[in-house]
């Protein structure tokens, strides 16, 4: 694949905690323009790999670059062209909804951060609840403003983790229409995922897994979900069997 259609590219990672291998010469390629779900059962490195493509953790060896630019050596690039949602709402609750966003969008250099603001709370049903403290947000709705920053910067490639954590079923389908809506228009959507519609709206899964034993987790599995299903070789595949065919 030529380098300029990727989002992303990882050769040969490797990433120990101490003496436990959690990342085993993982390679990856993450074309520009898709959805790309990891998978894989807890412990696998799905959120440790998630850190290091956003430069929130160093690595051992290996290369990994996003955008064509190295997470080590030109981290400061990567930053202005990616946003990370967390596994937790990261949200000043001392803050409006309405504050939070415009707060974002002047940190990106926004030429109308209020508009962007007022768009990203309509788009996620908030607009009603845009002057109310965050304190009084349910766990749901911190969530979507959370998503909602995450995208006031019009960044180029979306991580996020287990984002339909907390989302009433309807918000899971407004949060498929955003993945669709930035997809579309170019961008690219990195996600650690378990539930189902997110990840049967996936373009690529990679489905990461232990290397003999609960040490050293490696790509197992990857490719389209039917292709994953029909793989079968990991739990994950052998899970999509049975939903997909």
């Amino acid at each position: 694949m030529n380098t300029q259609d990727l989002a992303v590219s990882v050769h040969r990672l490797t990433k120990r905690y101490g003496h436990t291998e959690v990342l085993k010469n993982v390679n990856m390629e993450i074309e520009k323009g898709s959805i790309y779900c990891l998978l894989g059962s807890n412990g696998a490195g799905k959120t440790t790999t998630i850190k290091i493509l956003t430069t929130l953790a160093a690595f051992d060896s290996g290369e990994v670059s996003v955008c064509g630019h190295s997470v080590t050596a030109e981290g400061e690039a990567v930053r202005k062209l990616i946003s990370l949602t967390g596994q937790f709402a990261s949200v000043d609750e001392k803050l409006s909804g309405y504050e939070n966003l415009v707060i974002i969008g002047k940190l990106n250099h926004l030429k109308t951060p209020k508009k962007k603001a007022g768009e990203l709370l309509a788009y996620f049903s908030l607009t009603e609840a845009a002057n109310r403290m965050v304190s009084t947000y349910s766990g749901g709705m911190r969530r979507k403003l959370d998503i909602a920053m995450s995208l006031a910067g019009n960044p180029q490639i979306i991580f996020l983790d287990e984002p339909t954590t907390g989302l009433h079923f309807a918000d899971v389908d407004k949060l498929l229409q955003v993945l669709d809506t930035l997809v579309d228009a170019g961008n690219t959507v990195v996600v650690i995922e378990h539930n189902l519609d997110v990840i049967k709206r996936a373009d690529h899964i990679i489905d990461l897994g232990p290397d003999g034993g609960f040490r050293g987790g490696t790509i197992v599995a990857e490719g389209t979900p039917e292709e994953v299903a029909e793989c079968g070789s990991s739990y994950t595949g052998q899970f999509l069997r049975r939903i997909l065919l």
